[in-house]
């Protein structure tokens, strides 16, 4: 069955981009996170429910994160950081939304498979995966359509991130499950 052997080629997919994401850029996005006040999120399609579900657990993590565009949005200011999710860098939302966090002197971090593109130039911090997305390019040609690698990886990245994160600032797991929703 195919399905086998998909799941083994995707599995190395996921290990060769996860391990190649230059170090320093990993170091900086953690940084930009640490020292922000609110960390607003950004992208479009399956990007943004990536970028959700690392919004969810920074917030399990006691970190101050929001949502671009729910109804409970704060306002983005100096002291705060936007995360914006983009494979091609090129996506006209987050562009947008990115060149209005530049006016209030926020921080951007570009996620992204094209650290040449408009977004990655006006942002602070850049982590490229180096996979392909909805325009081409990337080093490394997936056996999975469109830009399915890069949201994949987004959302494991943002796990690892997540775990980093909790050896930084010395949370246990119990700590963390306290900041749980409970209204299941």
């Amino acid at each position: 069955m195919n399905y086998y052997e998909n799941a083994l080629k995707v599995n190395e997919e996921h290990r060769v981009i996860l391990s190649n994401i230059h170090v320093q850029e990993i170091e900086s996005y953690l940084e930009a996170i640490m020292k922000a006040d609110k960390v607003f999120f950004i992208g479009v399609g399956r990007v943004m429910l990536a970028l959700e579900t690392m919004a969810k657990r920074l917030t399990h993590l006691g970190i101050n994160t929001s949502v671009v565009g729910a109804i409970n949005e704060p306002p983005i200011g100096p002291s705060d950081l936007l995360v914006v999710g983009s494979g091609s860098g090129e996506s006209l939302i987050p562009k947008q939304i990115a060149s209005c966090a530049k006016r209030y002197e926020a921080q951007v971090a570009h996620l992204t498979s094209n650290s040449q593109s408009s977004i990655a130039k006006m942002s602070d911090v850049v982590v490229n995966f180096h996979c392909g997305s909805k325009i081409g390019g990337g080093v490394f040609e997936s056996i999975q359509p469109m830009s399915t690698l890069f949201e994949q990886s987004l959302m494991i990245f943002g796990d690892l991130v997540c775990l980093e994160l909790m050896k930084r600032k010395g949370l246990s797991f119990e700590q963390v499950s306290k900041n749980h929703a409970n209204l299941e």
